[in-house]
């Protein structure tokens, strides 16, 4: 019955091993991660999910972004989606950003939706994204506003400048 027969049987002769598979398979929702003890100098790169709590010189490009409280960033920032509770010196540009409470962001943010919590702070201009192609709208020429000489507008207290 469990003895070992010296004698193949018919599967054995004709089963050939499987073809290893070209590249591992990719786990959903496991992001790679920069620790807090950990310092890059260099720029990242990645298709999948990127999580930083340390500090990155550098510029860093992923499909989801998470900047950590721990987290310092120098340099640009492109994603689908950043989240930042920690500190950014450098350009934003994502579809969908997220700054939390704790967040420090210096640099200007370029975006399809934005979200800003009570209690963070936002140096620079902000631009929404064109639907197109990723160029900001209204990145050619910014119009100012200064308050208009003959009192308060039907929409508000300022116009466009002249100019």
């Amino acid at each position: 019955m469990f003895s070992k027969s010296d004698k193949p049987t018919s599967t054995d002769s004709n089963t050939s091993p499987a073809p290893a598979p070209s590249a591992a398979p990719k786990v959903a929702g496991v992001p790679s991660i920069i620790s807090s003890d950990l310092k890059v100098v260099g720029d990242l790169e990645s298709d999948g999910d990127l999580q930083i709590d340390g500090n990155v010189e550098g510029d860093v490009r992923s499909k989801n972004v998470i900047i950590g409280e721990s987290a310092h960033i120098k340099g640009q920032i492109s994603a689908d989606t950043v989240r930042v509770c920690g500190r950014v010196d450098g350009e934003v540009r994502a579809d969908k950003v997220v700054l939390m409470k704790t967040a420090q962001v210096t640099g200007d943010i370029v975006h399809k939706s934005l979200s800003i919590e009570a209690g963070s702070s936002f140096e620079g201009n902000c631009r929404r994204m064109e639907a197109g192609g990723g160029k900001a709208a209204g990145s050619d020429k910014v119009q100012a506003l200064k308050p208009s000489p003959a009192g308060p507008s039907p929409a508000g207290n300022v116009q466009p400048a002249a100019g």
